[in-house]
C-alpha cells in the first residue's frame, strides 16, 4: 500500500495440490533457509487448492496464459521492460514479473516449472535492477516505492523462481535492497518504520534473507518485528482501547491495519518451526486486536470507511475489498492462534461471507486471491464451523475519536477529530475533498440492502460539504485543504465520551477545518435511535452554517411533516426533530453519465455567522413511517436535560438512561460533576444501576460525580474510584483519570428506596486486579 512522505527525500542524481508446487531446492546446504523458501511459496501462493478442480483449474490456466503473454511482449530497452510501462513503473513492472513467477511456481498453469519462463523472470528482474532499482541510485518521490512497494514483489518473484536467478544476479539484487533498506531501518522504531510499514520492512528483509541465503538477515527481520507488538500510548500502532493509528493521527484498521495483520500472519506461518520462529510473547496483542480493534469495524464482510484514511477515495466498493483483505488476514492468522481464538475467528469470517451479498466474498476471491479462496472455501464447507451473527453492543475508541454502535437490525458509526486525531487524510492525490469526514460524520446501516450505501460511488458523487451528521461552515475549501497525511488536527481536547458496552454518550468539541466554526455536539446511542444534540454553534466567516441531518444515496420517497416535527425516508428510516430550525430538504442527481447517483439531503440551516445556535433531533435507523410518527408523538420518550456550551444531557426513562456530557463543571438533571467529563447512568430494572464516567480531555487529577438518586450500596468499582457515598444520593470520588486515555470506568450500585434515608461513605470494593 502507498506510504506517506513527511520528510524531504533525495532526488535522482501449500500449494501443492495434486500437482506439486515448484519450490527451490536446498541452497548451499542450508536446509533451514530452503525450507522457509518453500514455506513462503506455499503460504503466500495458496495451500490446499486442487489444480484439477474448479475454480482453480480455470484461474490457474488464465494465470498461465497471462504469463505467456507477458513473456512474449517483454522487450528489453533502456527506458522500459514492456513498451507500455515506461520506467520507473514502480507498480507495473515488478508486478508483472511477480505474476510470471507465480505462473512458474503454481501447478496447473501450463507453465509450471518452465525454465524458459523462469529465465525470463530472472532477466527481467536484473534488467529492472540495473536501470531503476540500482544500488547507489538516489530515490526520488515517495519513500515507500523504494523500500517496500518495489523490492517486495521483486524479491518475492526471485524466491519463487529459485536457482534460476543465478548467484551473481541474486547478489546484485540483494545489494540494491541493502542500499534502499539498510539494517538501520529496523533498529529505531520511529518515523516511517512503525506499525504496518515496519511489518512490510520486516517482510522485505526476510525475503532479502531468502534470496541472499543470509541467516543473519532472517534473524534481523524477526527482531525488527518485536516493536510492532506492544501497545502504544501515542501515534502508530495498537492502543489499549482498540484504536489503530498510522501516520500518527489517522485511524487505519481498514488498510494499514489489514496490512499489519496480513504481514504478521504471513511471517508467523512462514517461520513456524524454523530457527527464526516468532516467539515474542507480546505477539498476543495482535491476536487480541482482531476482535477488539479490527472486527468492530467490519459489518457483513465490508470494512467501514471511517477507519480507512485516504483509501476511501480509491474507487467504488473499496470498503468491500478492504473487508476481504481483513477476512483473508484473519483466516491466515488463525492458523497461528490458540484453538479457542481460531474457532471464533473462523466462525466470524464465515458469518461475514455468508451475509456478504453485494460483492460475495468467495466469488470475488476467485479473481483476487486463490490462497484466500482455498482457506475460505474450506471454512464455508466445514459444517462444524457455525456462521457467527453480527455482534450487538457499543464500542467507543477515544484514542482514535471513533465509535461503533450495533443493535439488532442496524448499526451506526461516528467519525470525529481531536487534538490527537486529524480532521482527515489526503496524500498522493487521494481524498482531496475529505475535509469534513471528522466533523461528526454519522454513518449508519439499517438493512442488508444498505450494505453498499457508502460503496457505490458515494465518495465520488456526494456533496463533500454535506456529509451526514456533520456541522459545517459552507466556506469553499481548496482541494487538499490542511496538511497532508493527517497533519491538521483541531485543538479540541474534549472528544470522546462514556460507553458501558451497550449504550454510549459521545461528544465532540468541534472546530471547523479552515473556518472559525466552533460547536459542541453530542450523541446518545440508544436501542433504536441515536439522539443528536448541538449547541454553541458559532462562526464569523460570512457564510452559512449547516448541520446535515442526513445525506442518503437513494431515490426513495421522502415524507416530511413539518407540523408534527418528523420526516421519513422510505426503506431507510425516520427522523424526529423536536427542537431544531426548520428542516430543509433537497433531492438531486450528482455525478455524470453512468456514474450519476441520486441523493436525498436533509439539513438544518443555522444562518450566516450564527451565535450559539443549537439543535436536537433523533435518528431512527430502519423505522417505518408509522413508527416514526409514533415516536414524534411521544414527547416523553426523551427529555433534554441541558443543551448549551456547559453541558449537554438527555434522559430516556423507558431505557433507564440518564447521560450528560459536561463540557465544564456543572449540573444537569439529577447529575452533577466537579469537572469536564462524560457520565452515562443506566438503571437496569433488577434493582441495580451502572454509572459510567470518562475524562475525554485526559487532564483530571480528581473528579467528583453526584447522582441525586437513592443508592444502597456500591457493588463493583474500578480501581480509579477513590471513594463513594451512598444514601439519599450517590457521590463518587475518582482519583487521577488523566492517565487513562479517555477510557470509560463503570461503577455498579444497588439502588435504594426513593424515600430519603441516612447514608454515608462506604468502603469501595474493587474487582480482583482492579
Amino acid at each position: 500500500m502507498d506510504g506517506y512522505s513527511r520528510r524531504s527525500f533525495l532526488r535522482l542524481g501449500g500449494v501443492a495440490a495434486t500437482g506439486a508446487l515448484i519450490g527451490p531446492p536446498h541452497l548451499g546446504g542450508d536446509d533451514a533457509l530452503a525450507t522457509v523458501r518453500r514455506r513462503w511459496a506455499e503460504v503466500t501462493a495458496g495451500a490446499g487448492l486442487d489444480a484439477r478442480a474448479e475454480p482453480y483449474r480455470s484461474r490457474l490456466a488464465r494465470l498461465g496464459a497471462t504469463a505467456a503473454r507477458l513473456r512474449a511482449t517483454m522487450a528489453l530497452a533502456d527506458a522500459s521492460l514492456w513498451p507500455d510501462l515506461p520506467f520507473p513503473s514502480f507498480d507495473g513492472t515488478p508486478g508483472r514479473l511477480h505474476t510470471m513467477a507465480r505462473a512458474y511456481a503454481l501447478p496447473g498453469t501450463g507453465l509450471t516449472g518452465d525454465p524458459a519462463l523462469a529465465a525470463a523472470v530472472a532477466t527481467g528482474i536484473d534488467h529492472y535492477r540495473q536501470r531503476v532499482y540500482a544500488a547507489g541510485a538516489e530515490p526520488e518521490g515517495n519513500w515507500w516505492n523504494w523500500e517496500i512497494g518495489t523490492p517486495k514483489p521483486l524479491l518475492d518473484a526471485a524466491v519463487l523462481i529459485g536457482p534460476h536467478l543465478d548467484p551473481g544476479r541474486a547478489a546484485a539484487l540483494c545489494e540494491a535492497v541493502d542500499h534502499f533498506v539498510p539494517e538501520s531501518r529496523l533498529t529505531a522504531y520511529e518515523g516511517t518504520s512503525t506499525g504496518a510499514n515496519r511489518v512490510d520492512l520486516c517482510t522485505v528483509t526476510l525475503l532479502r534473507a531468502l534470496v541472499g541465503r543470509d541467516p543473519a538477515k532472517a534473524a534481523l527481520a524477526v527482531r525488527g518485528l518485536s516493536p510492532v507488538f506492544p501497545y502504544v500510548t501515542e501515534g502508530d500502532g495498537f492502543h489499549r482501547d482498540g484504536s489503530f493509528l498510522q501516520h500518527t493521527t489517522i485511524p487505519y484498521q481498514g488498510t494499514y491495519g489489514a496490512v499489519l495483520l496480513s504481514g504478521v500472519a504471513t511471517l508467523l506461518a512462514v517461520l513456524r518451526g524454523s530457527p527464526w520462529e516468532v516467539t515474542d510473547p507480546d505477539r498476543q496483542v495482535v491476536f487480541d486486536m482482531v476482535e477488539r480493534s479490527v472486527a468492530p469495524f467490519v459489518r457483513d464482510g465490508f470494512c467501514m470507511d471511517l477507519v480507512s484514511g485516504r483509501a476511501i477515495d480509491r474507487g467504488p466498493f473499496g470498503d468491500h475489498r478492504r473487508g476481504r483483505a481483513i477476512a483473508a488476514a484473519v483466516l491466515l492468522l488463525a492458523e497461528s492462534a490458540a484453538p479457542a481464538e481460531r474457532a471464533r475467528w473462523r466462525a466470524m469470517v464465515k458469518g461475514w461471507a455468508a451475509r456478504q451479498r453485494v460483492r460475495p466474498m468467495l466469488r470475488e476471491a476467485e479473481s483476487t486471491d486463490l490462497a484466500f479462496h482455498a482457506r475460505l472455501a474450506a471454512v464455508l464447507d466445514d459444517a462444524s464451523v457455525p456462521a457467527a451473527a453480527e455482534p450487538v453492543g457499543h464500542r467507543l475508541l477515544p484514542e482514535s475519536a471513533r465509535a461503533v454502535h450495533r443493535r439488532p437490525g442496524w448499526c451506526a458509526a461516528l467519525s470525529m477529530a481531536s487534538a490527537w486525531v486529524g480532521h482527515y487524510e489526503h496524500g498522493n492525490g487521494e481524498n482531496l475533498r475529505g475535509w469534513h469526514t471528522g466533523s461528526g460524520m454519522l454513518y449508519w446501516w439499517a438493512d442488508p440492502a444498505h450494505n453498499d450505501h457508502y460503496s457505490d460511488s458515494f465518495w465520488s458523487t456526494v456533496d463533500p460539504y454535506r456529509l451526514p451528521g456533520t456541522t459545517v461552515a459552507a466556506l469553499p475549501l481548496p482541494d487538499g485543504a490542511g496538511g497532508e497525511w493527517g497533519e491538521t488536527c483541531p485543538p479540541a481536547r474534549w472528544v470522546g465520551g462514556a460507553g458501558d458496552g451497550r449504550h454510549g454518550m459521545v461528544g465532540q468539541h468541534l472546530y471547523g477545518l479552515g473556518s472559525s466554526l466552533e460547536a459542541f455536539k453530542s450523541w446518545l446511542f440508544a436501542d433504536d435511535a441515536v439522539v443528536c444534540l448541538g449547541a454553541g454553534i458559532s462562526a464569523s466567516d460570512g457564510v452559512r452554517v449547516e448541520t446535515v441531518v442526513d445525506n442518503r444515496r437513494t431515490r426513495a420517497r421522502l415524507t416530511v411533516d413539518g407540523r408534527g416535527g418528523w420526516a421519513h425516508l422510505e426503506g431507510h428510516g425516520g427522523y424526529v426533530l423536536p427542537a431544531c430550525p426548520p428542516l430543509r430538504t433537497v433531492r438531486e442527481e450528482r455525478g455524470a453519465g453512468r456514474g450519476r447517483r441520486g441523493y436525498v439531503t436533509l439539513w438544518l440551516d443555522h444562518g450566516v455567522d450564527p451565535v450559539a445556535a443549537g439543535y436536537v433531533y433523533l435518528l431512527l435507523p430502519g423505522a417505518s413511517l408509522a413508527a416514526t410518527r409514533e415516536r414524534a408523538g411521544d414527547a416523553g420518550w426523551v427529555r433534554v436535560l441541558a443543551n448549551d456550551t456547559r453541558r449537554q444531557g438527555v434522559a430516556v426513562p423507558s431505557l433507564g438512561i440518564t447521560a450528560v456530557n459536561f463540557w465544564r463543571a456543572g449540573r444537569a438533571g439529577p447529575l452533577a460533576a466537579s469537572g469536564p467529563c462524560a457520565v452515562l447512568v443506566r438503571e437496569r430494572g433488577d434493582g441495580t444501576a451502572t454509572v459510567t464516567v470518562a475524562d475525554p480531555r485526559r487532564d483530571l487529577d480528581e473528579l467528583r460525580v453526584v447522582w441525586r438518586r437513592p443508592v444502597a450500596a456500591v457493588l463493583d468499582a474500578p480501581g480509579v474510584l477513590a471513594g463513594a457515598g451512598t444514601g439519599a444520593r450517590l457521590t463518587l470520588r475518582f482519583g487521577p483519570l488523566a492517565g487513562t486515555a479517555g477510557a470509560s470506568h463503570t461503577v455498579t450500585v444497588r439502588l435504594g428506596s426513593r424515600r430519603r434515608r441516612p447514608g454515608g461513605d462506604v468502603r469501595v470494593r474493587h474487582p480482583a486486579g482492579g
